[in-house]
């Protein structure tokens, strides 16, 4: 015999279920982590945008001068037709709690944005980060009282600068353009790259760039930033070519005091870095890069027509 409380509770319960389903599809994408917008997964190549995937080995060194062999993945992109393509390099950030959540970057959305714009587009996951696994890890900078951010921007510089080398290979890539673009540490890399001035680039992007925060524990707080404008303040004596550097006001890695300074920093070192500080995005806006391409496309789109690259189509 049916208990009839049980009878009762039965549909009930799954409303419940239904409801919690229809609140979590509904998360807005600017709410999801870096990690699960960029994450590869067990889905098909974007087809449309040629998308296909490759390996390179590269050599670089620990903050404790231990040089180490690692594979760096790189997710290709690339428009219709024989080019030549203007060459960009897209650098990933770091995750605060798992280097490995990320199999692959790709930022699809954003990578097709720029493939709109006519570039060959190269994501490398670099070494310490994906199905690669997480060791060795390069860009471990110490503990937050005692931070070397210096090996990091090297180990990550040294890898995109391969990456760059192999794109150039590719038949239909056009050498003497090229763009860097990274988000977080991934910007903070960007900037690096640029300070080394490799042939053929033009300028670079850097979205949030900068390494060292926490938002759970320290909300907009990096563990020692005068150590990163020091850092900044060196790029910007050894870059040449313009840069556009994009945060947000409500920053929950950088907060715009510090973003402000390295870039203060940067410029009067002799960089050239045209500075956007955008409104708050979402709740945290170091997601910008990842949540809110209608918000950045138009000030990157300027940045692009400013520099010579090509309209999108």
């Amino acid at each position: 015999m049916v208990n009839p409380a049980s009878a009762i509770r039965m549909p009930v319960l799954v409303l419940l279920a239904l409801f919690s389903l229809t609140v979590h599809a509904r998360v807005p994408q600017e709410e999801k982590t870096a990690e699960e917008q960029a994450i590869a997964g067990p889905v098909k190549l974007a087809t449309d945008l040629h998308e296909s995937v490759t390996a390179i080995n590269v050599v670089v060194k620990d903050m404790f001068g231990r040089e180490s062999k690692g594979e760096v993945v790189i997710t290709q992109f690339k428009p219709d037709g024989d080019g030549p393509f203007p060459i960009l390099i897209l650098n990933h950030g770091r995750s605060a709690t798992n280097r490995a959540a990320t199999p692959r970057f790709r930022y699809t959305p954003q990578a097709r944005y720029f493939v709109k714009r006519g570039f060959a587009v190269f994501v490398p996951t670099r070494i310490g980060y994906g199905e690669k696994g997480t060791t060795p890890d390069p860009e471990e900078s110490g503990s937050c009282n005692n931070k070397n951010y210096a090996p990091m921007a090297e180990a990550a510089s040294k890898e995109i600068l391969a990456v760059l080398e192999h794109a150039k290979t590719q038949k239909y890539i056009d050498a003497s353009r090229v763009l860097v673009v990274g988000q977080s540490v991934g910007g903070y890399s960007t900037v690096a790259v640029a300070a080394k001035n490799p042939s053929g680039l033009v300028a670079a992007i850097n979205f949030a760039g900068g390494s060292g925060g926490n938002p759970a524990d320290r909300p907009g707080e990096p563990c020692q930033p005068y150590k990163l404008e020091k850092m900044y303040a060196e790029f910007g004596a050894g870059s040449k070519v313009p840069m556009l550097w994009i945060y947000t006001e409500n920053d929950q890695y950088f907060a715009p005091k510090y973003s402000q300074e390295w870039h203060a920093a940067f410029v009067k070192a002799g960089g050239k870095a045209e500075f956007k500080l955008l409104p708050p995005f979402a709740k945290d806006g170091h997601t910008l890069f990842t949540g809110g391409s209608k918000i950045w496309e138009p000030v990157v789109s300027e940045f692009l027509d400013a520099n010579g690259f090509p309209k999108a189509k």
